[in-house]
């Protein structure tokens, strides 16, 4: 593990408090004022991100509508149609343990247009007609393993393109924004195309997603070399490098910090079908529902990330962090559809706790690890989500609604203070107020430290 202070490793801008320069290379001050949103995309490079980013978020959401349909109408079990949102989720932890070091081994564009090639190969096959379920459930399976390759890669690819300092925050909010915005954009889209076409031509168009990604960042983006990964076999390196993750106290305590609010905030998304079924509120008041999380995160993060600097954005990364999982707890009272919409917009809000994390994250792990860290770090979320649902479910069938969803609350409090309490202890340097260091050897700054 690198040292909070010295010099900054190579291949990454450090994220200077003082006398900064944003990767545009205009001087400016992290602790000053929020540099904004404008700030990020008037970076050339990251405009591509976006774009692609964009663009292959809204294949993925469309793919997995689409593919659930053709599925349903192939079998007519309800059963298999579940199960293709479910392998969107639980193989992340296969791509992001035994392929995580490709993010560090090889070049970053070389990464993300592969990741996207591929996907595009197996949003084409799903089209071929007569293809078997188990061979779409498959290629399901392929988009899903290939995802946190891609997110880690990309994410620590960010760190070059925007520095790890301020601009940095706000480009993983960006990415945050794109994702929960293309959840609601991409049903909505995905809905109206099926009404139109079939299935099948609906999953060609995401493959024409995929593609247009690829080009956007092969054109837009620069090459740059690997960074000095763990050498020898890809299967051996990415177990290496994980547990070398995981060794260090305060890379596992972000980690856990990473995953757990998530993990404890979709047991009562995951519940919100049978709960409506329980209002009696029809497929209108469901759409509702299911809406309004994703709307809390999206209203909340354009907020903090324009309107709050980085000190303010660092002391929200607990009080948040416990906040999201708080809501599920009013509905104990088994609220009405008014009700429970404020309560999942307010869990959504929980979302800016990932301001300070994202850059407590970087400063801590080591330059060379720094796209598995990433990869690891998706595909661990990712993966407790998809866990955390199917408990949810299970623990559904046994105790009534009203119990299970506030539980989630309870118990989910006390596990995020416990990780609190751990990421606080593993502050480096003798301000702990702050909870991670400045790289570039500038006396650390409570709340500007990544």
């Amino acid at each position: 593990m690198p040292s909070p202070s010295g010099p900054a490793p190579s291949g990454r801008t450090p994220a200077c408090p003082d006398g900064a320069r944003a990767a545009g290379g205009a001087p400016r001050t992290d602790e000053a004022r929020p540099a904004g949103y404008r700030a990020v995309f008037a970076v050339h490079e990251f405009r591509y991100v976006f774009a692609a980013h964009l663009l292959s978020s809204l294949g993925v959401v469309v793919c997995e509508l689409a593919l659930s349909v053709l599925v349903f109408r192939i079998t007519a079990s309800p059963l298999l149609s579940a199960l293709t949102f479910a392998l969107g989720l639980l193989p992340y932890a296969v791509g992001g343990t035994l392929l995580s070091a490709v993010a560090d081994r090889c070049p970053a564009r070389r990464v993300l247009v592969v990741c996207d090639l591929l996907c595009a190969l197996a949003a084409a096959g799903m089209v071929l007609p007569g293809m078997p379920v188990a061979v779409l459930l498959a290629l399901r399976c392929v988009l899903a393993a290939i995802a946190p390759v891609f997110a880690g890669t990309r994410a620590a690819t960010l760190g070059e393109t925007l520095g790890e300092g301020e601009l940095f925050v706000l480009g993983r909010s960006v990415i945050r924004l794109v994702n929960q915005g293309a959840q609601l954009a991409g049903f909505a889209a995905g809905g109206l195309l099926l009404a139109a076409v079939t299935p099948r031509a609906v999953l060609a168009l995401t493959a024409g997603t995929f593609l247009a990604s690829a080009l956007l960042l092969r054109l837009g983006t620069r090459a740059r070399p690997a960074r000095r990964g763990v050498r020898g076999a890809l299967l051996g390196a990415s177990l290496g490098g994980v547990r070398r993750l995981l060794a260090d106290r305060r890379v596992r305590a972000l980690l856990l910090l990473t995953w757990l609010p998530p993990a404890f905030v979709v047991v009562p998304e995951a519940l919100l079908v049978p709960y409506s079924g329980l209002l009696g509120v029809g497929p209108a008041g469901t759409g509702l529902l299911l809406c309004s999380m994703p709307i809390g995160a999206v209203v909340a993060e354009s907020l903090v990330g324009a309107f709050l600097g980085p000190r303010a954005r660092a002391r929200l990364t607990f009080p948040m962090g416990v906040f999201a999982v708080l809501p599920s707890l009013g509905f104990a009272a088994r609220p009405s559809l008014g009700w429970a919409v404020l309560l999942l917009v307010l869990t959504g809000t929980g979302i800016s706790y990932n301001f300070g994390v994202d850059r407590w994250f970087v400063a801590a792990v080591p330059e060379e690890l720094l796209g598995q860290a990433m990869t690891v770090m998706q595909a661990g979320r990712m993966t407790v989500m998809g866990l955390a649902m199917g408990l949810a479910g299970v623990a559904a069938q046994w105790a009534p609604l009203r119990v299970v969803m506030p539980a989630a609350g309870v118990v989910g409090a006390v596990c995020v203070l416990a990780v609190i309490c751990e990421v606080r202890r593993t502050t480096p340097g003798p301000d702990r107020a702050s909870a991670g260091p400045v790289r570039g050897g500038a006396e650390p700054v409570a709340g500007a430290e990544k």
